[in-house]
């Protein structure tokens, strides 16, 4: 007769146990799905409770716009009747009527702490107890912002609320709801769940072990057919003493002794690791025309020569375009800059809205610029080059050919300033833009437009070598001063500079430069005439706009070193 004990557990071969792997089976697959399910209703209960966190917060927004609004007109009667504690019960008795739950509270706070009025069916409090959530809406609102969310302590129970400063009464007024109670609810579901998920997993368990033990059923026939043939003595043994001791185990004897004539048996398990895409939960935040007053660097790009493009290649110039946007914006946007706007041939990029590069913004400015730089260059030199190859297929470009080719020539100048201006959103609630303003951003246009007459590829302010020089150490930048210029529009002088990065700064490059600087100061000086024969001795295409004016030209009477610029 059948051991009942060995048909749930197994038969013992040599006083060793054959464990049914069916029982293995169900034992890990149930462990992992009651891990799974309950992993899932945890993570389930997490992002219910961030959305009823958004959805509670939406409910004390509304209800604390409605005491703001009653509070004000409060404020208007008692200034009329000159009763305080009426207005104060007022306001009290009109908040209490919005509180749902029993620990639910809405609080009249001066800065000082103390408690202006309390909606709420716990004792009244005189002072606020948590200086710490106190002293968050004080720098807040030191900071402009006169409304928000924060988590406190009210009673040893913890709070989330919202709060606003009314400005009238000088207090800030703050609708919250205690944590326990917001989330018993989802609470109660979590652990409803989970014991419904223990049921399911042992009901799962009992009829998966019926299905795998049917799907399995020829895994036993075989086990018991090695054991007859071993007890038969008829088939060899081959050493599993490390193995487990399941039916798995003898199937592997089983096909060992079977298959002499296989003498590897090889299994090769390949393991492809996935990770995961986590996806990140946005905060809906209400957008508002608002700005503030930001120390930002501005770049500013033009093409040169745009208009003759325009001309040449017709409405082919968006391909071109599209083609130098493509490679700008994409380095600019590597060095955490933003575009502010793109305006025709010119780009406006902004550095240093985000904190984590604030400092290395003026820094970012230039290796974006002598990479548009760089891009443009390489667009160039493919065009050289096939212009070089059209002539040997051809042995010469028609004039048509020759004057698109001459167009296509991409060479951009790049202005940087920088300073505190505007950032933020500007236009209406239908329609509305991020943008930049601010005298400095004009500056960087006008930078940009000096690079044609200097001659030079990047040109920036003394603010941006200020900047690098105050905050980025081993920065790799040579700045030469150019001039100090009055630009068209402006009533004072602004030095220009030259930024050269160290990869480019040869000694020809710095003996040139050095000859340039030596005029420069003889120019500043006054003295044209020997500034122009110190001029003479530099070869940079910088130094041909100082000679023409110098040359044979005195200095005027009431000199400041300061040159006026006719044009923008």
């Amino acid at each position: 007769m059948a051991n009942p004990l060995d048909a749930l557990l197994g038969k013992k071969v040599g006083g060793t146990r054959v464990t049914p792997v069916v029982w293995k089976i169900v034992l890990v697959f149930s462990i992992f799905v009651l891990a799974a399910s309950l992993t899932t209703n945890y993570i389930n209960l997490m992002f219910n409770r961030t959305e009823l966190i958004k959805n509670v917060k939406e409910l004390l927004v509304k209800d604390l716009k409605d005491i703001y609004t009653f509070s004000s007109s409060q404020k208007d009667i008692y200034e009329f009747t000159g009763d305080m504690k009426k207005s104060m019960t007022n306001i009290e008795e009109s908040a209490l009527r919005e509180l749902k739950n029993t620990k639910s509270v809405a609080l009249g706070i001066k800065p000082d702490g103390t408690v202006a009025f309390m909606a709420s069916q716990a004792e009244r409090l005189s002072a606020f107890p948590d200086s710490a959530a106190l002293a968050q809406m004080t720098r807040e609102k030191e900071a402009g912002v006169e409304d928000g969310s924060l988590n406190f302590s009210l009673g040893g129970d913890g709070y989330f609320g919202v709060y606003k400063y009314n400005a009238r009464w000088d207090v800030y007024i703050l609708r919250a709801e205690e944590l326990r109670q917001m989330y018993s609810q989802s609470e109660r579901i979590f652990v409803n769940v989970s014991g419904i998920i223990l049921i399911i997993a042992v009901i799962s368990a009992l009829v998966g072990s019926i299905c795998i033990s049917y799907i399995l059923r020829f895994v036993g026939y075989i086990t018991n057919a090695i054991m007859k043939m071993q007890e038969s003595q008829q088939m060899g043994i081959v050493d599993l003493s490390k193995a487990p001791n399941d039916e798995v185990t003898y199937l592997g004897v089983a096909f060992n002794s079977l298959s002499s004539s296989v003498n590897n048996l090889v299994n090769i398990f390949r393991k492809f690791v996935s990770k995961d895409i986590v996806h990140k939960a946005y905060q809906e935040r209400e957008v508002r025309l608002e700005g503030s007053r930001m120390e930002l660097t501005i770049l500013f790009s033009d093409i040169r020569s745009f208009t003759n493009m325009t001309e040449t290649l017709g409405t082919d110039i968006i391909k071109l375009l599209n083609l130098h946007y493509e490679r700008a914006i994409g380095v600019i946007v590597k060095q955490d800059g933003i575009i502010g706007s793109l305006i025709g041939d010119a780009v406006l990029a902004v550095f240093g809205t985000f904190p984590e590069s604030r400092a290395q913004k003026s820094m970012q400015a230039i290796k974006a610029a002598y990479l548009i730089q760089d891009n443009a260059a390489e667009l160039r030199l493919n065009m050289a080059a096939r212009r070089e190859q059209i002539v040997k297929e051809r042995g010469a470009m028609t004039p048509a050919e020759e004057k698109i080719y001459k167009a296509v020539l991409l060479e951009v100048g790049v202005g940087i300033d920088g300073g505190n201006v505007f950032y933020g959103n500007i236009g209406s609630n239908e329609r509305m833009t991020n943008t930049v303003i601010g005298d400095n951003v004009n500056s960087a246009s006008r930078l940009e437009g000096l690079t044609r007459i200097y001659n030079v590829p990047v040109i920036v302010s003394a603010f941006v070598r200020d900047d690098i020089e105050g905050h980025v150490g081993n920065h790799g930048i040579q700045f030469v001063e150019i001039d100090q210029v009055q630009v068209k529009g402006k009533t004072e002088g602004k030095r220009i500079f030259w930024a050269i990065p160290d990869d480019v700064w040869t000694p020809q490059l710095r003996k040139d430069v050095g000859a340039f600087s030596a005029g420069l100061k003889l120019y500043y000086e006054g003295d044209w005439k020997k500034a122009y024969k110190q001029f003479t001795q530099c070869s940079l295409p910088l130094a041909v706009v100082f000679r023409d004016r110098t040359k044979d030209t005195a200095c005027p009477k009431e000199w400041n070193g300061i040159w006026a610029m006719q044009t923008k």
